[in-house]
């Protein structure tokens, strides 16, 4: 069984989609975080984003960087992440992993931007979760409060817009939903309602 769920930053697809992998006993991954791990290693290393044979590099050994939830989260990190995503030599690089990953038993959910057009394109369940940029700038602010980070609503509303530009927009794979996907709004949700909805279309 392998569930994917698909969408833009902070709608809530993380959040889903762990409570999906807990609720059926699955296997979890949040693919988006292979592209921040790949993202903060080159800032690290004082590389651009945009430097191909670095990031390539870093993404066939990710193993050798990992990173605490708390460094990935940052707004830099995020930007880097969407920067090196569009690099068709990375997304190869990642494509083996992440499908090795939704092939294990009994099940695997699996969160990103093309779970269900690219990575598992098979999957039995597909979700496509989004909210409004106002409402997902809302809660990306409150999260990057929690972790102590000093910013505005405007400058995360103005990041989230450039962003979805950005992974709307590039050349390989960008955010749509896949044609069988089942697409949740949840601008007007908790995250509890949120999740016991992707329950309900799952079952």
């Amino acid at each position: 069984m392998i569930i994917a769920v698909d969408g833009p930053a902070a709608a809530g697809k993380g959040t889903v989609a762990r409570a999906l992998a807990q609720h059926f006993g699955y296997h979890f991954l949040d693919t988006g975080t292979l592209y921040r791990r790949v993202g903060l290693a080159l800032l690290e290393s004082s590389d651009d984003p945009r430097n191909v044979k670095a990031a390539v590099a870093i993404a066939r050994n990710l193993n050798s960087h990992p990173y605490s939830d708390h460094e990935l989260r940052t707004e830099a990190v995020g930007a880097a992440a969407s920067i090196v995503a569009v690099i068709p030599e990375v997304r190869t690089a990642l494509l083996t992993f992440q499908r090795k990953f939704a092939g294990q038993q009994p099940g695997a959910v699996l969160d990103g931007r093309d779970i269900g057009t690219v990575v598992c394109p098979d999957a039995d369940m597909k979700l496509f979760i989004t909210a409004s940029p106002e409402v997902r700038a809302r809660r990306r602010l409150a999260e990057l409060q929690a972790y102590g980070a000093d910013v505005t609503f405007e400058t995360v509303l103005h990041e989230i817009r450039q962003r979805d530009e950005r992974d709307r927009t590039r050349a390989v794979a960008p955010l749509v939903p896949a044609a069988d996907a089942v697409v949740l709004d949840t601008s007007e949700m908790t995250a509890e309602e949120a999740i016991a909805v992707a329950i309900r279309l799952v079952r």
